[in-house]
């Protein structure tokens, strides 16, 4: 009798692992991996698109566009939830002679890093491993302002020579929201593509807000030049008050690019692989 029991006993052991077993197996046949804490590296790659005061519509001729380029991290919060870091550089640019406003004539550009956190929430989870995997993302973070134009071949940094009249914060804030795919390529990168907008809380990404300044106040004569570019083309010189850009509507910059994701997994798959590695007789 004792034996029949811890016969029984046995079984009903073996029965309970196989069922633990299966389930942290999930639908793909794939081995359940806690999703907390697993991190992946991020790179992307791509194109920047500005938007602002010296841009009245898009010329396709003359879009201004530069290059944009991040590094980042991805930690997996749940399933579908990840925290999302990223430090990146972008350059933007545009020209007055090719808009409406031809006759002011002003210019700029701009090349800026910016430091973004925040979510990114994906369409599948985690542990089904799709092959394509949808997400859309939103953050906040900081871009330094650094806009020059071109005078004599020669280029200026602006926000030193107060061309408007005023200081203005050079690291404004950023808020970021976009949408992305994932195509997982192999067991840890996948490669994707990914469009950001990036909503700057200011309106001196470009050095344009409001109107021309009063000449005689402002700092010498490289800022009065750089500050009324209109007498350059023949025009005559703006009256101070005149608008010389506007302040409605704050600047933001655009990228698209093509990403790349990296899995480095958590402490749980360094220890699978290290096992697999190194096998115990």
């Amino acid at each position: 009798m004792m034996k029949r029991n811890y016969t029984l006993l046995w079984a009903l052991l073996m029965l309970s692992g196989v069922n633990v077993s299966a389930q942290k197996r999930n639908l793909s046949g794939h081995k359940y991996i806690n999703p907390f804490g697993v991190l992946s590296l991020t790179g992307g790659l791509g194109i920047a698109y500005y938007t602002g005061d010296l841009r009245d519509g898009v010329n396709m001729k003359h879009l201004g566009l530069g290059p944009s380029i991040s590094l980042g991290a991805l930690y997996r919060l749940t399933e579908h939830v990840s925290a999302r870091g990223e430090l990146r550089f972008y350059q933007v640019s545009a020209d007055q002679k090719y808009s409406k406003n031809y006759q002011n004539n002003l210019s700029f550009r701009t090349r800026n890093p910016d430091l973004n956190i925040g979510i990114q929430a994906e369409l599948f989870s985690f542990n089904n491993q799709p092959k394509v995997n949808p997400y859309l993302f939103g953050g906040l973070g900081f871009t330094l302002l650094n806009p020059k134009a071109k005078l004599d071949n020669q280029w200026y940094k602006l926000a030193p020579l107060r061309t408007e009249g005023v200081k203005y914060s050079r690291l404004p804030l950023v808020f970021t929201a976009g949408i992305g795919v994932s195509v997982k390529t192999t067991n840890r990168l996948s490669l994707g593509a990914e469009l950001c907008n990036n909503f700057v809380n200011s309106d001196y990404l470009d050095d344009v807000s409001t109107v021309y300044p009063n000449p005689d106040l402002l700092p010498g004569d490289l800022a009065r030049r750089l500050s009324d570019r209109a007498p350059e083309i023949g025009e005559q010189p703006r009256q101070p008050g005149w608008n010389r850009g506007s302040a409605k509507n704050k600047d933001s910059y655009l990228f698209l690019q093509m990403r790349a994701t990296y899995l480095i997994g958590n402490r749980q798959q360094a220890l699978e692989r290290k096992k697999t590695r190194c096998p115990k007789f």
